[in-house]
């Protein structure tokens, strides 16, 4: 085996297995360019942890698998031969994995060194943690929001969509929805972290099940962290450490069909976990879904041509 280890003695009597104390999950869609480099990261940053690696690629055509076979023997390859989106493929991982901690990771992150081990202590001194989130920032060195935040119920999204998230960012009540109020520096219990890095108790996992498949891609990170909570698991925000995440480097090259996947992410949160039983109310929400879909269609398609007629 790989990364399990048996000893056998020679009466054949004992056996000792050492199991992996981390099994990291990477989905990969046609994100070969920043792949390599947070796999050599990764490896880095792994040294003197006992892991396995796994990569479940989705049907990519940019060389990802031939990268892999070539350069990364000790990853366990996951080719699938369509793409079933992030949901589906994390769990053909995790259903195999066995680490006492599991780091669900994006493809276009670069991790930066004492990353992990920091993680896994964390998590190991606060017994309650289900699931801990480091600092993560964009290429100029800003916050990227999304790394803590609020579980997105009604009231959070109605806030948000009329701005005073912005007006008043300083205001917990008024700017929940990515917790801009709380100091980027310090450690805080949050309703959630993103899937691009977050790390994962297994004793957790087990209690709250897998990823849901319902969704293909956004929004599924949120609905696991929901569960967790409702579990009782805590879930931490852990700025000590930070990761670089590029950030759409997949969707940006099927933008149209990622705008609609976020917004059908939206219809599946809202419907599974605060279906009102007024009938009006919940309409009035499809309708500002669809209308907010329609609203990005647009402006993608506008930010497309205009891309073009700038291109020499």
């Amino acid at each position: 085996m790989r990364w399990e280890e048996e000893k056998i003695f020679k009466n054949f009597k004992d056996i000792i297995v050492i199991m992996p104390d981390l099994s990291v999950i990477i989905v990969n869609w046609n994100a070969k360019d920043t792949l390599e480099s947070c796999l050599n990261s990764l490896k880095e940053d792994l040294a003197g942890i006992k892991n396995e690696i796994f990569v479940v690629d989705n049907n990519s055509q940019d060389g990802s698998i031939n990268l892999i076979k070539e350069k990364f023997h000790e990853v366990n390859l996951i080719e699938n031969k369509e793409n079933l989106g992030f949901s589906k493929a994390n769990n053909q991982a995790l259903r195999i994995s066995k680490g006492e901690f599991i780091l669900i990771l994006n493809p276009d992150t670069f991790i930066f060194k004492g990353t992990i081990k920091k993680l896994i202590n964390f998590i190991k001194i606060n017994t309650h943690a289900g699931m801990v989130g480091p600092k993560i920032i964009n290429q100029d060195g800003t916050l990227q929001l999304a790394c803590r935040r609020s579980i997105p119920n009604p009231k959070v999204v109605f806030l948000k969509v009329l701005g005073l998230d912005k007006i008043f960012p300083k205001n917990p009540k008024l700017s929940q929805y990515n917790l801009t109020y709380l100091d980027e520096n310090e450690i805080a219990k949050v309703e959630a972290v993103s899937g691009s890095c977050m790390l994962i108790r297994r004793k957790a996992l087990e209690e709250v099940g897998l990823f849901d498949e319902d969704y293909f891609l956004y929004a599924e990170d949120l609905d696991w962290c929901y569960r967790f909570i409702k579990k009782g698991w805590e879930i931490y925000y852990y700025p000590s450490v930070k990761i670089l995440h590029y950030k759409k480097v997949s969707s940006e090259k099927r933008r149209i069909l990622s705008i609609l996947n976020f917004y059908q992410a939206m219809y599946i949160f809202y419907r599974k976990h605060f279906l009102n039983k007024i009938f009006i109310f919940n309409w009035l929400i499809y309708f500002g879904i669809f209308l907010g879909a329609l609203g990005s269609i647009g402006k993608g398609l506008l930010k497309g041509l205009l891309n073009k007629e700038l291109k020499p």
